[in-house]
Parts: C-alpha cells; structure tokens; sequence
C-alpha cells in the first residue's frame, strides 16, 4: 500500500477551495458590490458554481402565510439597504411557484397569478424608478390597500424613507396629502399600526445579536470548507491564513469566544441606535476571514487562496490577524466610512485605548519575572498572530534601542504592532482575567456592565448594586454640579429657577435611588426598544413619573462622571440630555406640589411672610445632605 498525498490543486489547477473563496470575497468590503448587492452576488455564485450561503428568512413565513391565508390588500416590504428586501422578494417569488428565469430577466415589476385568481404583483425596488415613474405602482398599491381591489396582491420593496418621500411627491402632483403617508411614517418610526389591507414587514427590526452569530456560523461551517482538507497550502507544516481564520472563527477552540464578544460589540452598536443590515454583517464575517492589511499582498486588502502562496512565503501570515479584520484596521479609511458597520467597530477605539496594566504585559511582559508568565500564557502562546518573531524582534529594538531611536521608523511599527495585539487580546483574554478588563481597551469601559443591567431585567432579577450605585452618583453629579458621593438618593436640584446652570445648590426634591412605598427610582426594560429605562416616580398616583432611555453611551457617560470624570470632558451630547432630564423632573416636581396644594387647600395655613429654602451641603466624605434655611419677608 502507498500513502494518500494530499491533492493540492483542482481539475483547473487550482487549490480546491479557490472558488468557494472567491465568491466569499464578493461579499467583503469591495468597492464593487455597494449597489445592487443581490444581483451582485447572484452573478458571482453563477461564476463559482459553489453552494450559496443559506441564511434564515424569520420574516418570511410571515409573508406566505399571510399570502396563502387569503387575506386581502398587500404586503410592503421596507428596510435599509442590505437588510435583504430583494433576497425575500425573490424567495416569495419562488415561493408561490413564480420562474427564477423570469425574475432574473429585465423589468422591475414582475407578475404571477396565485392558485386564488389573486394577480400577485411584484415591485422589485421602488428605487428603480426614477421621479414620475413610481406613481403607477404606488397607485396600484392605494388601489389595494385603501380602494378595496381585491384582484391584485401588490409586494413592494422599498426603503423607509423612499417610500415616504415618493407618497410626498405623488400626493402634490395630485394637490392632496396623500392618505397612506402618514400612517406609514407612524409605523416606521413609532411602531404604531398599520394602515388596514397593508401588511408591513419591517426588516431593520430584525438584526441583532442572533443575526449575527447565525452568520458568523453560515461562514465558518459552510461545506465548501471541507475542500481545504485536501490543500497543499494546509499541508507539510504550512499555516493558510484563509483556513486558520476560519478555524478561529468557527471557534472549536475557544467555545466560540471571539463571536460572543463580537457579538457584545455589534449589541453596543444596535442598541446605541446603529441598524447594522444583513450586508454589512456578511462583509464583516467576510472581512474576518480574508482580510490582509498590505494590498501589495491581497489586491482589494481581501485574500484569495492565489495570495495565500505568496503569503507564505514572505512570513508575513500575521498581516492577516482576523483580530484586526474585525475592526477593519486592515481597510483603508476610505473604505470604512463606506460600511456602517466597520464605522461602528473603529468607534469602540480597540488598538487606540489600553490600560496600563495590559501595556506593561505587552511591552515588558517577556523580561519581568512577574509577568513572564502571563506574558507565555496570554500572548506566547498564540504563534501566528501573537508574539511572533517579528513582533519579538520589534519589541527588543523598542526596548534596548536609544530614546532617540524609539521615535523613528522601527518604533513606529511596533506602536502599530501593539494596537494590534490589543485587538487580539480584547477577543482572547479569558474572563477570568481580573487584572486585564478586556472592556478597558474600549471606549466603552462600562459596557459590560450595561449588558448585565439588560440581562438581568430580562431574567426579572435586580440590577447590580455596583450597576445602580453609578447610575445615582452620576445623576446627583450631573443634576447638582458638585461631586457628590451619595448612591441611596437622589438630589433634583435648580440654582433657583429653571436656568441651565451647571452648578446647582437648592434642591427642590429628593426621592430614593431605589422604588420604595411606590415612589422613587426603578430601572426597568422597555420591551419594543429593549432599553432600560430609568423611571422616577416622585409622589404616587399617575402621571407623577419621568422617564429616561439609557442607552450604551448614556450609562458610560453617568458611569464615567460617577468615576469623577468632569461632564463636559466625555459627550456634550449626553450631557444635554441629562440636562433635559433634569428639567422634566424640575417641571414635574413644580405639577406634584401644585397637585398637593390643591388636594390639601383647607388644611395647609398660607404663610406668605416665609419661605424655605433647600441647601445641599456636603460632608467631608462627598456625601450631601440638605439643610433648610428660612427667609422671612421685612416687616
């Protein structure tokens, strides 16, 4: 018997997974597949001749059951671009029985008659139509929806705003308001009804988390995979870059780390307002696996298994670190503006903000006898894109070259070298890892602690004492201006009107941080925005309460001021918010006394010759407390 040599190259010559690589490049951030990104890809997957990625529709066996339960009016598809309004048009389409072909063919309006005697009428994308020419489907569409015809059933697919703006648009040419407007502007932007015989299938509202570990999974475990087995560039000691990437992001190894903590970035990012579409998280899974930072190397900054040869023998494996391809540090900044979604990514500064304690690992770690052994287990032990010799080599010229040297070129690179080992580090360091927070090396340092506040609200279970201890001091700090250390109450404080002041010294109410007898404080999650929300309720009875939404960045903000960070220093934006907050709660306070006065005008004695003033002092520990002063009118 004679060993089996593995088979390198395909019938073409080719390695064996070549194809299925080329047609996941067309998903990456290439400056090509911007537009039309289903026609796109449709043409790229013809090409390869490889399976497609198959990704789950949740909303579309909504669609054909409200289609086959005979219900009448239409179906509206909207979303933002990339969130898959052709891809469930087109599954819809073959759904009920319509011919690829047909569909494949020019036009933009597409038709097929239902088994019901329905004349099931396909609008691809409104954006096809430029100006006047969207009038006759929009008006098929009112025909449906509010004219009462039953012989068609219209799918339209379209952009949020779009559709607003062509009902505008068509509207004044028929000098009227035009009747579907406004209650679709409810529905985008309030999630209010929609208008009867109109079903709307909102696909922003359905990326998450989940989305993303769902994608991350269609990537890495897709069968085309199985190829590499028998590739020459995996064999003999060789490390394909394409293949180790796919293998950390399939995520054997690490119990699937990396795409959890992946997923708490793109978590932060949705829930600080971003829609993250399907198309930008395939380009980001895409990114992940065959992202390479020198376009000498890989033409586009995106792998193909042509360059892996090359690759290989410049040693330069770790310029393809899927640590770094995760925040596009391998794209040009051009690039990144383009996709939201590695917009969002280089938001989190990961590379840029460290802490000294993971510094001194990195610079220092090899040669301190106190370190070294973090230094083994945490960096060492990742050969390709951790200490590998060029990252050694850099290290030794940084540390023994003169002061005068660590400011030129080879300093530089390594600078560069340690932005990507922090990267690396906020994905690998295990959670047990006390003495280096992986949050730190974020700009969003109290983040985990956010999504714990979500997760216990979720689980019905109290928020941490830590958690609402932050939220209280950085309310007092924000409403009072001074540096308050109280975390059991919470001051709404005026500098004697509703001025915008930022210190202020009188108080005009105090409540519990915490809900006690019905008033005060609770933290509790909002079930359609799945935010928490902080709910101050001052006197009880309805209407009594203010509400405020804590986002991401609203919770760092109190977090950080909590910490002793001065407002202004971290978002002016926030601060304008809190501020805002605090008026309400100044103007809800004013309503509650008027109530109470009201209620109690036979027993409460007018004394118009005096008037009590609230003082917040501070002990010499920062707690505050008030101390009433009378003022009495000149006799």
């Amino acid at each position: 018997m004679t060993d089996m040599q593995p088979q390198s190259k395909s019938d073409s010559g080719a390695p064996p997974a070549s194809a299925w690589v080329r047609f996941l490049r067309s998903y990456g951030p290439t400056p090509n597949n911007l537009t039309m990104f289903d026609e796109y890809v449709s043409g790229a997957l013809s090409k390869a001749k490889v399976q497609p990625i198959n990704l789950s529709t949740p909303q579309l066996d909504k669609m054909i059951q409200h289609i086959e339960s005979g219900t009448p009016g239409s179906l509206l598809i909207v979303g933002t671009a990339g969130d898959g309004k052709t891809y469930h048009c087109r599954a819809l389409w073959s759904h009920i029985g319509g011919n690829l072909k047909v569909w494949s063919s020019k036009g933009n309006v597409k038709e097929h008659r239902l088994p019901d005697g329905r004349l099931a009428v396909f609008i691809k994308d409104l954006s096809e139509f430029n100006g006047e020419e969207s009038d006759l489907p929009l008006q098929r569409l009112e025909k449906s929806v509010l004219g009462g015809d039953n012989s068609e059933l219209i799918i339209l697919a379209a952009n949020h705003g779009q559709i607003l703006d062509r009902l505008r648009d068509l509207g004044k040419r028929q000098k009227r308001i035009h009747p579907l407007r406004k209650p679709l502007q409810e529905r985008f932007l309030q999630a209010g009804p929609a208008p009867e015989r109109l079903a709307v299938f909102d696909l922003s509202r359905t990326t998450s988390r989940k989305t993303l570990d769902e994608i991350a999974k269609a990537v890495a475990e897709h069968p085309e995979w199985d190829n590499c087995a028998r590739c020459s560039l995996n064999a003999n000691g060789k490390v394909c870059p394409i293949n180790e990437n796919r293998r950390r992001l399939l995520g054997a190894s690490d119990d699937r780390q990396l795409a959890h903590r992946l997923g708490d970035l793109v978590e932060i990012a949705r829930l600080n307002g971003l829609h993250l579409p399907v198309r930008d998280l395939l380009a980001l899974c895409s990114n992940m696996v065959l992202g390479y930072s020198d376009a000498k190397g890989a033409k586009e900054n995106l792998m193909t298994c042509a360059d892996v040869i090359r690759i290989q023998e410049s040693g330069n494996i770790d310029k393809a670190s899927i640590y770094a391809n995760a925040f596009g540090a391998n794209l040009p900044k051009r690039r990144i503006s383009d996709r939201p979604v590695f917009k969002a990514m280089a938001n989190f500064g990961v590379g840029e903000e460290s802490a000294n304690a993971v510094d001194g690992l990195l610079v220092y770690g090899k040669d301190d006898a106190r370190l070294h052994g973090d230094f083994d287990r945490l960096v060492a032990s990742d050969p390709f894109y951790g200490a590998t010799a060029m990252f050694r080599a850099a290290q030794d010229a940084y540390l023994e070259g003169e002061e005068s040297a660590r400011l030129e070129e080879g300093a530089t690179a390594f600078l560069e070298m340690l932005e990507a080992q922090r990267r690396r580090l906020y994905f690998t360091l295990p959670e047990t890892e006390a003495g280096y927070p992986r949050w730190s090396m974020t700009a969003f340092r109290f983040a985990g602690e956010y999504l714990d506040i979500i997760e216990s609200l979720k689980a019905k279970k109290p928020v941490s004492e830590t958690s609402r201890g932050r939220i209280a001091k950085g309310l007092n700090r924000v409403m009072t201006g001074l540096l308050l250390e109280n975390v059991d109450r919470i001051f709404i404080a005026s500098s004697g009107g509703f001025t915008k002041s930022r210190v202020s010294v009188l108080c005009d109410h105090e409540t519990p941080s915490r809900r006690q007898n019905g008033v005060g404080m609770a933290i509790k999650l909002d079930e359609e925005t799945e935010l928490p929300q902080l709910d101050v309720l001052l006197a009880h009875g309805a209407g009594n309460s203010v509400s405020f939404e804590l986002t991401p960045i609203r919770y760092e903000f109190l977090a950080r001021v909590s910490e002793g960070a001065l407002p202004a220093s971290f978002s002016n934006e926030c601060l304008e918010d809190l501020l805002a907050f605090k008026t309400k709660l100044l103007r809800k306070v004013e309503l509650v006394r008027q109530k109470i006065s009201a209620d109690g005008d036979d027993e409460v004695e007018d004394d118009s010759s005096s008037l009590t003033l609230n003082f917040i002092d501070i002990e010499p520990g920062g707690r505050g407390f008030t101390r009433p002063v009378t003022v009495r009118a000149p006799t």
